[in-house]
């Protein structure tokens, strides 16, 4: 159970659907820097109170097809981002180099936009996510996997399967008509329409 007292306006996602399941990638080794980030301490998913009831509309509507979301990151701590920024200027540190950015040389990551010293994650109205498929659990296949940096990930790529491309536009679709608006290099990231905090970055820890 989530207990930090978060500041007005912020909720944990579980206390308001706790259908929707989660992997909180900077939590664990599985990301682009090969440990875990900081501010993240807890398996706890934040948003503010506007997106989680975006998310659960979206929610509904997948559970009746036997589907489900599942979020990848959420709010992010400034904290969280400073410590992508100290990462990149590391050039020698290429542990998950072949997995998350083989295509593209470390010391370019910034020039080309993948790591920036501010996100909109941090304002708590971004979410990363992707469609699962409740009966197998499965992720559906999107053609490029999540944090992935490379023209791969572009939502509208085109050198990957029809059935890919259905995916991605199903997840684009749903999320559009539930008051989120897309990002134009990442599939998976959304950022609900009229945030509450459009200027405000925040940073307090993601903890229960």
């Amino acid at each position: 159970m989530c207990a930090q007292k978060l500041p007005e306006g912020f909720v944990f996602l579980s206390d308001v659907d706790a259908t929707i399941q989660t992997e909180l990638r900077y939590l664990s080794n599985n990301n682009f820097i090969g440990k875990t980030v900081d501010g993240y301490y807890d398996n706890c998913l934040i948003v503010t109170k506007e997106t989680a009831d975006a998310l659960h509309k979206v929610q509904t509507i997948l559970a009746k097809k036997g589907l489900s979301l599942k979020i990848f990151d959420a709010y992010r701590p400034q904290q969280a981002v400073d410590h992508f920024v100290k990462w990149a200027k590391v050039l020698q540190d290429t542990l998950m180099k072949k997995e998350y950015y083989p295509q593209v040389p470390k010391s370019e990551l910034f020039n080309r936009g993948y790591i920036a010293s501010k996100s909109g994650h941090t304002r708590g109205s971004t979410v990363d996510l992707t469609i699962i498929n409740l009966k197998t659990s499965k992720e559906l296949d999107m053609g490029s996997p999540y944090d992935f940096f490379g023209v791969q990930s572009h939502p509208n790529y085109k050198n990957i399967s029809e059935n890919q491309k259905k995916n991605r536009f199903y997840l684009r679709e749903i999320m559009l008509a539930n008051t989120f608006k897309p990002y134009d290099y990442e599939w998976w990231h959304f950022t609900l329409r009229n945030e509450p905090f459009p200027k405000t970055y925040f940073n307090f820890p993601i903890k229960d």
